[in-house]
């Protein structure tokens, strides 16, 4: 196998370990937002998904080390997976009042 090969198969394995970590957080956040009745907006964490996945599909067709609409790609995505995460956290951590047992 040669090296431009085993470097597209590596960037692909590691969207697909990225997409499965996000779709996990999409998952807490829709269990969450069931439960506790607040808006979460799992729906979101599909936006990073779809980002980081044409990124990683222009980096392996382009064959490029430095692609600037690429790394515009997931910057955006890495900004809105942080946000929504931060959100979750919010909303999960803080103005609940503690239940009484």
């Amino acid at each position: 196998m040669e090296s431009g090969a085993f470097s597209q198969l590596l960037t692909l394995y590691t969207w697909f370990l990225l997409a499965a970590f996000i779709a996990f957080l999409l998952l807490i956040a829709r269990f969450y937002g069931r439960f506790a009745g607040e808006r979460t907006y799992y729906l979101l964490f599909l936006v990073p998904i779809i980002l980081f996945g044409v990124e990683a599909v222009r980096q392996t067709r382009l064959r490029v080390v430095d692609d600037a609409v690429g790394a515009l790609l997931a910057a955006v995505a890495g900004l809105v997976l942080i946000g929504l995460s931060a959100l979750l956290v919010y909303r999960m951590t803080t103005g609940r009042t503690p239940r009484e047992f």
